[in-house]
């Protein structure tokens, strides 16, 4: 193996030496098996996680719910809240809602650790490590003793499987091979060349932040409900070397090839499929027959089949900012203590691209958490579930955009079964129809609100997070203009969320508005008349765009399928008595229904501007004095201190045209961290997070949703399309004057490659992939803009005057 394979287009990162801690490791993925890989010349952990191992099992959130009902939550206690905070009464209100509480969502949690130790390897001479953010391939090479090693580690989704092969040249290797995991192992069988554990998986998790609970992972000695907790992991070792047993262990002796792969089945993924559970040794076998077909095939020809996977998963999308984009990279000298912000921005467009496609494929397993799909604590920072007031949907803010469309898939399936369990939290808590979500979700379709009846209702008590998520339904239909999508997927979800906001909504005193009540803006406290902290208020901003937003695409889904729904006629009532955008008597977006003063006038959560992005419906061309309240309650919060409140921050100021604060957030968010990555900071932002030394966005703690959102937000920088206009530049700083993007996706089933140079694009080619072939196309730079015809399946090139070189031509 020579490494061919890599493209002279390839961007790599490269360290120097091998991972000391987690933070450390590159993060190689296949949607379903996820890998931390650390290195080393002597011994190398890979630590793994499947995207399947929670805690928890499927019935978790009915009987949480029963009990809920149980403590006195429900429609009747529901009128007492609302008679309250009309009352101004918010220590009752907040009283009341503590029985609307469920416990927590589960936890995601770590899998295995497999372990390649290489006899005399402490003497090596180490030449560093690579990953290639094109062929997902983690790489690094040491010389022992006139040996030289190279090991290539990656997740392949072609046969399923983590892979990790050795090659040895001018001579031989030793090596041991090792399996461990950190939950309940209850079954361990080794043979010459495998290696097979069973693992049970905790029936209940409790946050780390839920110090109360007196067993905060728990086991169960039986099957819970018919449903057996049980993953299986099993490994399989091709090598020209000798192998025998010894200890549960494989020892290799004489070795100059070496081929690992290791496959997972797990009953958690049977039910995220539909299926029916395994018993054990099924789930044992299954394992065992993955590994060993990936073994079969040989370490060339799996990793080929990979890259050209990979590759064709990632596709054309590029975005370089100035004159560098292939190449290796040193994280510490170029990225994290370089002076080249235009690389900087490069690698993180990529990275993030890269971090998606490796936690979020089609068919694999859920989506993306709060730390994508790679976790070593068995209990991680709020719990590494999907928090779903911001985080989980800013994991897929650039997924259609930045070229990975098929990536939001996981998204909607979370979101399927998130109905389910809405639907009956929407009808025994609140008397609604349709379905809800709250704050937090996992796996198994959590839609209660969590806080175990002592969460401070500003996180714990808000009903929007089904109408947010429902919002990517329709982005992906914006991008890929497909309706059947729209029919089969898109349209039941929107509906039922669209059914459950219409019932929510109340009148108000004066008969005029349809308010939300309770309503309360992700995390942040209004101060009342006598100077107390408080959340509980009626129709917050950020809620009252959200159902605008919902009730809007609901009609429009319906009109372009031609369904007729008698609740389209509800929502024709009801959406003109939404409460619209406020302005402050300060001159600032409102965030609340009345001009509160907030608790903290800096707070990382900008819940109001959710009208502006993703939402757009607050821009600069077509709601200037809104545009202008926004872009001063942005001044008013300033800069912020963790990665995902910077990206939103970077995100917000593109969508207003301001390119230079967009550039002085993005330059705060990608120095490195100052400080211990292993310490908790407060989550009130008195402490800046950074980057870590494997480029995770952290606050601490890590986060993933901080490098997802960069790349979106670097997109928008330089491409947006919400107004239905091709905006080229909208947000491109003036130390950025040259660049090139290929591929980008634009909104009505459009691609976009542009190059610029002194801040003005110098050529453009847009296709149309699909879409109305009616349509014109509207391309804009600045105060010029253009329109032309461009049939499905063809393309046409602009100059820089933004008249087209030609006719159409296929592409």
């Amino acid at each position: 193996m020579d490494g061919t394979l890599m493209h002279s287009t390839d961007l790599l990162l490269k360290w120097t030496t091998p991972a000391a801690s987690w933070n450390e490791a590159a993060p190689v993925g296949n949607g379903r098996l996820g890998a931390m890989v650390f290195g080393g010349g002597h011994r190398a952990r890979i630590q793994l996680n499947d995207s399947t191992v929670w805690s928890g099992t499927p019935g978790v959130p009915a009987a949480a719910l029963a009990a809920v009902r149980a403590a006195g939550a429900g429609p009747a206690r529901l009128d007492e809240v609302r008679t309250a905070i009309r009352a101004g009464d918010h220590d009752r209100a907040e009283a009341l809602l503590m029985a609307f509480e469920g416990p927590y969502s589960q936890e995601y949690l770590p899998y295995a650790d497999l372990w390649l130790t290489v006899a005399g390897g402490e003497d090596a001479t180490y030449h560093g490590r690579t990953l290639n953010l094109d062929t997902g391939v983690a790489e690094e090479s040491f010389d022992l003793a006139g040996t030289a090693v190279r090991r290539r580690v990656w997740s392949d989704a072609v046969t399923g499987t983590l892979c990790a092969a050795m090659d040895a040249e001018g001579g031989t290797v030793d090596l041991c091979v090792e399996l461990s995991t950190p939950l309940r192992e209850v079954h361990r069988s080794c043979g010459v060349g495998s290696l097979t554990l069973g693992v049970e998986i905790p029936v209940d998790g409790a946050p780390s932040h839920e110090s109360d609970v007196a067993e905060p992972l728990r086991y169960a000695d039986r099957p819970v409900d018919g449903y057996d907790p049980f993953g299986a992991l099993a490994l399989t070792l091709a090598t020209n070397g000798e192998v025998t047993v010894a200890h549960g262990r494989l020892l290799v002796a004489g070795a100059s090839r070496v081929l690992v792969t290791l496959a997972s089945s797990t009953n958690a993924d049977r039910h995220w499929r539909g299926e029916a559970t395994a018993d054990r040794a099924a789930h044992l076998d299954t394992a065992a027959e993955i590994a060993a077909k990936a073994a079969a095939r040989g370490a060339d020809v799996v990793r080929a089949a990979h890259e050209a996977d990979l590759r064709g998963l990632l596709g054309g999308t590029a975005l370089r900012f100035g004159p560098r984009r292939s190449g290796t990279y040193d994280v510490a000298r170029d990225i994290l203590n370089g002076d080249d912000e235009l690389l900087t921005a490069t690698v993180l467009f990529q990275y993030g691209r890269y971090l998606l496609a490796a936690a979020s494929r089609p068919h694999t397993g859920p989506p993306a958490n709060l730390q994508g799909i790679w976790n070593a604590d068995l209990r991680p920072a709020w719990s590494s579930n999907y928090t779903t007031n911001i985080n989980t949907q800013m994991n897929y803010w650039g997924a259609e955009a930045a070229g990975l469309s098929a990536c939001h898939e996981p998204l909607f399936d979370l979101l399927d079964r998130l109905a389910v369990h809405g639907t009956d939290v929407a009808r025994e808590l609140y008397g609604a129809r349709g379905w809800v979500a709250h704050h937090n979700t996992d796996m198994w379709g959590w839609a209660l609100p969590v806080g175990m009846g002592h969460g401070n209702p500003s996180w714990a008590i808000w009903q929007m997070g089904g109408a947010w998520l429902t919002q990517h339904l329709w982005h992906h239909y914006e991008f890929t203009q497909d309706t059947d999508f729209l029919r089969t997927r898109a349209w039941p979800l929107l509906r039922g969320c669209a059914a459950f906001l219409l019932d929510w909504l109340v009148e108000d005193a004066d008969g005029v508005h349809l308010d939300t009540i309770p309503s309360t803006s992700p995390e942040n406290l209004f101060l009342t008349p006598d100077g107390a902290r408080a959340s509980l208020t009626h129709s917050c901003a950020m809620d009252c765009a959200l159902v605008r937003a919902t009730f809007e695409r609901t009609l429009r889904t319906a009109e372009l399928l031609g369904l007729t729904d008698p609740l389209t006629d509800e929502i024709r009532a009801a959406l003109p008595r939404v409460r619209r955008p406020q302005v402050s008597a300060d001159g600032w977006l409102q965030e609340w229904a009345d001009d509160l003063p907030e608790a903290d006038p800096h707070h990382r959560h900008v819940s109001q501007m959710i009208a502006v992005q993703p939402l757009g419906q607050i821009d600069p061309e077509t709601t200037p004095e809104l545009a202008e309240a926004a872009a001063k309650l942005m001044d008013r919060r300033g800069p912020d201190a963790m990665g995902w409140s910077w990206a939103w921050k970077i995100a917000l100021r593109a969508r207003l045209r301001d390119a230079a604060n967009a550039r002085s957030l993005l330059l705060e968010a990608v120095r490195p961290l100052d400080g211990d990555p292993g310490t908790d900071a407060p989550v009130d932002g008195s402490q800046w997070g950074g980057l870590l030394p494997n480029l995770f966005s952290t606050h601490p703690p890590f986060q993933i949703d901080g490098n997802y959102g960069f790349t979106a937000a670097l997109t928008e920088m330089v491409l947006q399309s919400h107004t239905g206009t091709l905006h080229l530049l909208p947000a491109l700083p003036a130390q950025w004057p040259d660049g090139e993007a290929t591929d980008l996706r634009c909104r009505g089933g459009l691609a976009a490659d542009f190059t610029w140079s002194g801040g003005a694009p110098t050529s453009v080619t847009v296709r149309r992939l699909v879409g109305d072939d009616t349509e014109p196309v509207r391309i804009r730079h600045r105060d010029r803009t253009a329109e032309v015809r461009i049939p499905t399946g063809t393309q046409v090139t602009l100059g820089a005057d933004l008249l087209p070189r030609g006719e159409p031509v296929p592409c």
